[in-house]
């Protein structure tokens, strides 16, 4: 596989065809799962010329340095004629950090990836783009594993700003995302939110990259409380993602912070949700916190919160969950104003524990302006006077759905017509030509048709 990856490298490159990158892409889950220290020994003797200082690097971090002229020998010595491209030195600097990164060593692959970004960042090559990108991708993640994630920013700045001058779509948008993540992991909000106000993400990324990058937007969105457009990224996050098995942490990551940002919108999220088999288990204190919130239970609010902190912690979602509390209080008041026409401040105080009637009137009275609940206070006499339920259907709120419905669709139709392939310029010369001959066969059997009418014309005439 490794060899016909590589002599798919040499085809994008002589032809200028990103496809054939693709396709050797697809192919790393299966080599990562059986790749071995000889297999790579091997490649690395055979693809990399003697003289190139490449092949002591790679052996090196691999352990074989004893087994180089050994191997060396037995190598075809017509492959080391050939031209040693710069795709085939990423890939093969990719191989090796792929399984320096599965048997965990992750100093040495933190020190391999960070020798070789300069040279990648000097290959100014139309079919780099989507390897650069990759590597990229373990060069952030090896310093995440070894806690030196701020260390590399500077040099991802300025990769994002190569990247974005020559137009390399998809190095650009996971350089963006991997700032993104690091801005995000050191809680530095402001800063990843002036980044999304001056970047643009490329149309052209692939799906994935766009995926996380709504994922991104919508948790700087939920800490800075637009929870409108955190839940419309979030939402595009969760149906832009691919549903497989290999991106289960991503969903998990994009749910759980979408029934947050749901709950504080004052929704409940559907309870389908909550079931999804792969799903199910790491969204279970999720589902205990939604329900403490929907029947407005400030004690069992409290316990779940209490027993999950850990959890919720190393989610990344325990700040936005301590401002859920209000949201229990709101949902209380709701239900009470729902049940009871006429309550007092000092009932409302003992169904939701709160210290005195003042905070219910403050509480009360934010719900009201905020079109919580549509009810009345007579602060003289202590209580407080439901009015009566409006209908529904009567409001903008069924028309402001189903804009959002007719939205998300356009949407989608603009984006599959930006992602149809087609066909090259070649393509269209060669039907043209093709047209011309089949306009003058079409021009010729006419001209013979017509001498034959005159002739049998002459012949009724005779």
């Amino acid at each position: 596989d490794i060899k016909q990856n590589i002599l798919n490298l040499e085809k994008a490159v002589n032809n200028i065809e990103t496809r054939f990158i693709t396709r050797v892409l697809r192919t790393f889950p299966s080599v990562r799962r059986r790749i071995t220290d000889v297999a790579l020994a091997k490649v690395i003797n055979i693809h990399v010329p003697q003289d190139e200082q490449v092949k002591s690097v790679l052996l090196k971090y691999i352990g074989k340095e004893s087994e180089t002229m050994e191997v060396d020998q037995d190598s075809n010595e017509t492959t080391q004629l050939k031209e040693f491209l710069p795709e085939v030195e990423t890939y093969l600097y990719l191989l090796v950090l792929i399984y320096l990164h599965d048997k965990k060593e992750y100093e040495k692959g933190a020190e391999l990836a960070g020798s070789f970004v300069q040279r990648v960042l000097s290959f100014n090559r139309r079919t780099m783009d989507m390897l650069a990108a990759k590597f990229y991708f373990y060069y952030s993640r090896f310093f995440e594993l070894t806690n030196r994630l701020s260390s590399i920013r500077t040099t991802l700045l300025a990769v994002q700003r190569t990247t974005a001058l020559r137009h390399d779509n998809e190095s650009q948008a996971t350089v963006l995302n991997l700032l993104l993540r690091n801005y995000l992991h050191y809680n530095l909000v402001e800063q990843a939110d002036k980044l999304v106000l001056k970047t643009t993400f490329p149309e052209e990324a692939s799906n994935n990259q766009f995926a996380r990058y709504m994922l991104y937007l919508g948790r700087i969105k939920a800490i800075q409380l637009d929870y409108t457009s955190a839940n419309r990224y979030l939402l595009q996050a969760i149906r832009k993602a691919p549903q497989t098995t290999k991106t289960v942490g991503f969903l998990q990551a994009a749910n759980k912070l979408s029934i947050i940002v749901q709950i504080l919108m004052g929704e409940i999220p559907a309870k389908s949700v909550f079931k999804q088999p792969e799903l199910k288990k790491s969204l279970e204190p999720y589902f205990h916190i939604t329900q403490a919130v929907r029947v407005g239970d400030l004690t069992k609010f409290k316990e779940t919160l209490n027993k999950y902190t850990p959890v919720f912690r190393a989610d990344n979602t325990y700040t936005l969950i301590l401002r859920l509390r209000h949201n229990v209080i709101k949902t209380g008041i709701r239900m009470i104003s729902l049940s009871y026409s006429r309550i007092s401040l000092c009932d409302i105080c003992l169904k939701l524990q709160l210290d005195s009637e003042e905070d219910a009137e403050y509480i009360i009275a934010k719900a009201i302006r905020d079109g919580v609940i549509d009810a009345t206070i007579n602060h003289e006499e202590g209580y407080m006077k439901s009015k009566e339920i409006v209908d529904i259907y009567s409001t903008n709120e069924p028309q402001e759905a189903f804009n959002e419905c007719i939205t998300f669709c356009l949407n989608l139709r603009n984006e599959s017509v930006k992602a149809m392939r087609f066909p090259s310029n070649s393509y269209r010369k060669e039907l043209a030509s093709a047209k011309e001959i089949d306009d003058e066969e079409r021009k010729l059997a006419k001209e013979i048709e017509d001498g034959e009418l005159d002739d049998d014309s002459m012949d009724d005439d005779y």
